[in-house]
């Protein structure tokens, strides 16, 4: 496999990601929370900046996004939203693209955002997928109702079990403390909340997580309905 991921941190809690083909030197940067520190790491590695594929509108999703076409003149590929700064392209969810001849499935994931999308790259079996899905956790509703979102985390969940998601914030230990609340006697949970403990100890990122962790793990997707997905939510919002 010819694709790298870089993953570091920006601002206070944010993921910034560059995806890599070391073959033809494409490089893309998933959404960009900090335009200072994705050049700073695309420099660090001797790359430049070919595309930005951003997931919503969020200005720690879409921030970036002029400061890095205008230094790099690159493709910016994001959903249906007035708001996504110097967008090339627009993605409304089931379209398909390559990059650097890798397959790229857009999938529309409504719930944190109306227009909300995230990348599947089937080859590599991975994902990114913004503020849908966090390890052990799910974005807030500030658009979508539980049934969306319930869907949404349906169709993540829908993936192959290896597939790595590459969720963008650092909220795992934060997640966990409210996954035990509402299902602290599930084992699959507490082997993941050790995991993540351990991770953080080690100052490491617990991110990427599986499709197969958060199937049995996630209190989001093991909530069985929409209604109990946003009983959940509800409860997690004033934890």
């Amino acid at each position: 496999m010819s694709l790298e991921v870089a993953l570091f941190p920006c601002l206070s809690d944010n993921y910034g990601f560059l995806l890599h083909d070391v073959k033809t030197g494409a490089t893309a940067a998933i959404d960009t929370p900090d335009a200072k520190e994705i050049a700073k790491q695309c420099e660090a590695r001797g790359w430049t900046l070919t595309e930005i594929w951003n997931t919503h509108w969020h200005p720690d999703h879409a921030g970036g996004n002029v400061a890095l076409k205008r230094r790099y003149d690159c493709l910016v590929r994001g959903p249906q939203q007035d708001a996504i700064p110097a967008r090339d392209i627009t993605m409304a969810g089931g379209e398909y693209f390559e990059f650097a001849g890798h397959g790229v499935d857009v999938i529309h994931t409504p719930g944190h955002t109306d227009e909300h999308i995230i990348y599947h790259i089937p080859s590599a079996e991975l994902a990114f997928v913004g503020d849908t899905i966090f390890a052990l956790g799910c974005g807030r509703l500030f658009e979508g109702t539980p049934d969306e979102m319930w869907n949404s985390l349906s169709r993540i969940m829908a993936l192959p079990e290896a597939t790595k998601l590459y969720c963008a914030h650092e909220y795992t230990l934060s997640n966990a403390k409210f996954a035990l609340s509402v299902d602290g006697q599930n084992p699959d949970l507490l082997a993941a909340v050790a995991d993540a403990k351990a991770k953080r100890a080690a100052d490491k990122p617990t991110v990427p997580t599986t499709v197969g962790v958060e199937k049995r793990a996630n209190p989001f997707v093991t909530a069985g309905s929409a209604a109990e997905l946003g009983r959940r939510r509800t409860l997690k919002d004033n934890f």
